[in-house]
């Protein structure tokens, strides 16, 4: 499952693509699962809607989308002032287009990638992918299509869309302590709880408590502060240098360009299970942890 770099970077490379254009249609497939919100909603809330920008909120890309009205008005004067024709439909998504405030983007559409969902930007008469759920067909004559082929994925819509749990990337050391300091759940589940941090996966956890030196079954509640407080740089380390390489490709991620991330060539634990720890040379072990692998060095992490 994607988890917080992979979601950046995607929601990254389609901000730069699509904010800006406008979803003229929706087309939705014949699969319940995908859909969080009715169908009916999904397509009212799309269409007629200027993309104001995307972003990612734990695990969800949210596209921000502006007000049917500021869209018409938008359109209106654009088609008295710009281009004629085709060239119009370009001049609407082009970069000139001014950044609605942020009263005027009141509805959002959220987009989970569960396991294997894919977002896609491409001309409409690419070939149609098989497991395709969503087609937003946009004014600037591309489509943006949502592709799973496990339907783990969950597509809604909502006003003033807000996540649980703290963003790691902007937590204060002190409220990040206090968030695990005296739980009795393994350090590794309370990473994963999405209630306490947004975003991190088994990939990151696994690889922050190797540089903080802490083994994940330890319960939450036995380490120090002191423990915490290298848990807490070792988390935000582990996410940036991720982003920067664009996450890590471990199985089907590609990013919205798709291409490939490069994180996974820098894991130090994760998936090495049996390969000898890059610092000391001991033997990687896995162990699983409420139904989750977790990767650790014996010597390195206590």
């Amino acid at each position: 499952m994607p988890e917080l770099p992979e979601v950046e970077t995607i929601a990254r490379g389609l901000a730069g693509r699509v904010t800006g254009d406008v979803i003229e249609s929706v087309w939705l497939g014949s699969k319940p699962e995908p859909l969080k919100s009715p169908a009916a909603a999904i397509v009212a809330t799309l269409e007629s809607r200027r993309i104001a920008g995307v972003r990612r909120v734990g695990k969800h890309i949210v596209f921000d989308l502006e007000p049917e009205r500021v869209v018409r008005t938008l359109l209106s004067a654009r088609q008295r002032n710009g281009p004629r024709g085709s060239e119009r439909r370009k001049h609407l998504a082009g970069k000139s287009a001014p950044t609605p405030s942020s009263t005027q983007a009141t509805a959002q559409w959220i987009v989970h990638l569960g396991m294997t969902g894919r977002l896609v930007v491409c001309p409409p008469d690419s070939e149609m992918a098989k497991h395709t759920h969503l087609v937003a067909k946009l004014t600037s004559g591309r489509e943006l299509r949502f592709i799973d082929p496990r339907r783990f994925g969950r597509l809604s819509v909502a006003q003033g869309f807000e996540a649980g749990g703290s963003e790691p990337l902007e937590v204060q050391m002190d409220h990040f302590v206090s968030l695990f300091h005296g739980r009795k759940t393994p350090i590794k589940s309370a990473l994963l709880n999405q209630k306490l941090l947004r975003g991190v996966g088994n990939i990151y956890a696994d690889e922050s408590l190797f540089r903080a030196g802490v083994r994940p079954r330890r319960r939450a509640s036995s380490l120090t502060r002191e423990d915490l407080r290298r848990l807490y740089p070792a988390v935000q380390q582990v996410l940036r240098e991720a982003i920067a390489l664009g996450g890590s490709s471990v199985s089907d991620y590609v990013d919205a360009d798709g291409e490939e991330g490069f994180f996974q060539l820098q894991h130090r634990v994760y998936g090495r299970e049996g390969e000898p720890c890059l610092v000391c040379k001991t033997t990687i072990k896995r162990v699983v942890i409420a139904s989750r692998s977790s990767h650790y060095c014996p010597k390195c992490q206590k």
